[in-house]
């Protein structure tokens, strides 16, 4: 199978290229500059901006692909030229979204890749909403070969995966509260790239994913307590001091998690992967979170320059707890 990546040399991306790439499939990868990821071998590379048409199509020439997966298109304007430059040189056409896109409050749990798409403040999943309904119009009025997978919150071992990031594991360490929003028993769940790959790569070329849109979510259903907790257990620290404040709070004193926190963080995303379990039969995740937070811990002390401390965030930590 011949697959073309747009994009797709990030923290996901990277990951479902190389499981591709060992799978047998012949991958492309067309990016803007160098990666910052080492590129699996054998992938090949192309220098062009998606967001050009002209010089995508160049970058192109006459190559047609079973699938082409689209990682890096996060505005109408990012993908509008698509429908026309893919219809009839793809079989189909992965958009990768996010489930960041369903309206919060939720009104009913698990969600479900029918769940109601609503974000009029949220810009990162308001954009996704309207690529979504763009592409969405492409397939019902001309048949583009449409696959919509929606992913959710994605980590490896080079991301501590809370807003705080490596500030909140120094701070436990040296015995310092860290802040945890609400009361810390909203339910989230963490998919590890390897997994997200291992969903995503039998969906490419896939016939009975065209028309769909999937939820690739399947890592643990946890707190953001625990969350917090199986970090500080990786880092080592056996009793580290979680604070509890409000979302409204914290976006006094940290002003650029206000949006995040509001519209998508604060809320509990428990989700129905029935649909990608029928689509890729015997899916299951296989890395716990509790591995995936010891891999993180020992990738970043070994790799010192990984450990950034962000002095701004926790004195911000600081006067919020002492207001």
């Amino acid at each position: 199978m011949n697959v073309l990546f747009l994009g797709g040399a990030g923290l996901i991306g990277s990951a479902v290229a190389a499981r591709a790439v060992a799978a047998g499939i012949d991958v492309t990868v067309v990016t803007r500059s160098e990666p910052t990821r080492p590129v699996a071998d054998g992938v090949r590379q192309l220098r062009a901006d998606i967001r050009d048409a002209e010089a995508l199509e160049a970058a192109l020439g006459g190559d047609e692909f079973d699938a082409v997966v689209n990682w890096v298109g996060y505005t109408p304007d990012d993908i509008g030229a698509h429908p026309d430059l893919f219809h009839g040189r793809t079989g189909q056409y992965v958009f990768i979204s996010t489930c960041s896109v369903f309206g919060r409050p939720v009104p009913n749990l698990p969600i479900t890749e029918s769940s109601p798409r609503r974000q009029p403040v949220f810009g990162y999943a308001r954009d996704k909403i309207a690529c979504e309904l763009l592409l969405e119009d492409a397939h019902r009025s001309t048949g583009f070969p449409l696959t919509i997978a929606r992913l959710f919150h994605s980590y490896d071992r080079t991301v501590i995966p809370v807003l705080a990031g490596w500030t909140a594991i120094d701070r436990m360490r040296a015995g310092r509260p860290v802040v945890v929003h609400g009361d810390g028993t909203s339910l989230w769940s963490l998919t590890h790239t390897r997994d997200v790959a291992r969903a995503v790569v039998p969906l490419l070329g896939l016939d009975h994913a065209v028309g769909e849109s999937v939820n690739v979510v399947g890592g643990d259903i946890l707190t953001w307590d625990q969350i917090h907790l199986t970090l500080a257990a990786a880092a080592g620290v056996r009793a580290p001091v979680l604070r509890h404040r409000s979302s409204e709070s914290i976006a006094v004193h940290v002003p650029g998690w206000g949006e995040v926190l509001e519209h998508d963080f604060r809320h509990s995303m428990l989700f129905d992967t029935s649909k990608l379990r029928s689509l890729v039969p015997g899916f299951a995740p296989r890395v716990s979170f509790a591995e995936g937070a010891r891999e993180a811990l020992a990738h970043h002390d070994a790799h010192p320059e990984l450990k950034s401390v962000d002095q701004e965030l926790s004195r911000a930590f600081d006067a919020l707890l002492e207001s």
